[in-house]
């Protein structure tokens, strides 16, 4: 399974960015995408995943401002995190994640940083 993400960028606080992360490869059908972010001395947290089925989940810090959807297809599904009113606590390396039975793979990063 392989994982690319795209979309990364320098934005000003209040604009938008759109991520996207195209996953091919043996993938089970049942399986949960993700977007996680990491800053530097913090662990990586969750952002947002979505379920092969379309159940959505949200950090506190970004439910209303931050969408995640998919494209599913056999062995190759697209995710995206549209990201709007972005702020500086946002900036990030954003990375995509794919998990399925056991299994957890991820994508490299990609940089957003959200000036004031």
């Amino acid at each position: 399974v392989q994982l690319q993400a795209s979309g990364g960028g320098v934005v000003q606080a209040g604009e938008s960015l759109r991520l996207s992360c195209a996953a091919s490869g043996n993938i089970f059908r049942v399986n949960v995408m993700a977007w996680y972010r990491q800053t530097p001395g913090n662990e990586r947290e969750l952002v947002a995943d979505m379920s092969s089925g379309g159940t959505t989940n949200y950090a506190d810090s970004v439910q209303g401002r931050f969408t995640i959807s998919r494209d599913n297809a056999k062995n190759k599904y697209t995710m995206y995190l549209q990201m709007n009113s972005l702020k500086p606590e946002d900036t990030g390396v954003y990375y995509c994640n794919l998990r399925f039975t056991r299994y957890n793979f991820w994508g490299q990063g990609t940089l957003v940083t959200v000036s004031s």
